[in-house]
């Protein structure tokens, strides 16, 4: 029986889920409230937003953007800080286990939005921890595919244009121009603004690397 990318997309998402609640079960109240790599975003403001764009509903939405003012940006902040303040992290973390087979889309998204939403908020939380964590192959490359794609909030072709990703661990490229090689996390970090080209071309090059 064929089984659809949406399918493995979904599986994906509960397994990232509760591998993020795996490590998120070890932190000290002090690295909850450790800077993310999201500016201004402490590592609970990141699962506060994991929580609410995992079950948002559009009514919801709407009012709560229109309370922004209209700013999406505005609306996703605001609204992740407060359910973090509100809610302790036990209870961020006891909500996250709940929510792991969910299988809800917010409008205008499908599994592999939420998919590459854990994998890059997921680097946003342990990498300034200096937890390491890995990015399964499959599930980084169909998330790198999907911003590909779209235009907001990455606007990825826009902003990398004039070059070429290619992936050195699996069959992934796109773009055209400079080339730019570099294992599927790597690339999907860059193409979702967490990394940059000249970043990674040092570390392809190596500390003596030009």
């Amino acid at each position: 029986m064929h089984v659809t990318t949406e399918e493995l997309a979904w599986t994906a998402v509960a397994v990232e889920r509760t591998s993020l609640a795996g490590l998120l079960q070890n932190l000290t109240e002090e690295q909850w409230d450790h800077p993310s790599l999201c500016e201004g975003w402490r590592v609970r403001d990141v699962v506060a937003h994991i929580l609410l764009t995992s079950q948002a509903k559009l009514p919801w939405l709407l009012w709560q953007t229109a309370l922004a003012g209209g700013s999406i940006t505005r609306m996703n902040f605001g609204t992740a800080r407060r359910y973090a303040d509100r809610n302790s992290a036990q209870d961020l973390l006891t909500e996250l286990r709940a929510i792991a087979t969910l299988r809800h889309q917010p409008i205008a998204t499908n599994a592999v939005d939420r998919l590459m939403d854990l994998l890059v908020h997921g680097h946003d939380i342990a990498t300034p921890l200096g937890i390491p964590r890995e990015m399964p192959i499959d599930a980084a490359r169909w998330s790198a595919d999907r911003v590909w794609q779209m235009g907001w909030p990455f606007h990825a072709r826009r902003t990398l244009a004039g070059h070429r990703l290619t992936t050195t661990d699996t069959d992934w490229s796109v773009g055209s121009g400079t080339p730019v090689t570099a294992p599927i996390a790597d690339l999907l970090l860059l193409v979702t603004g967490r990394k940059s080209v000249a970043n990674l071309r040092r570390v392809s090059n190596g500390p003596g690397g030009s």
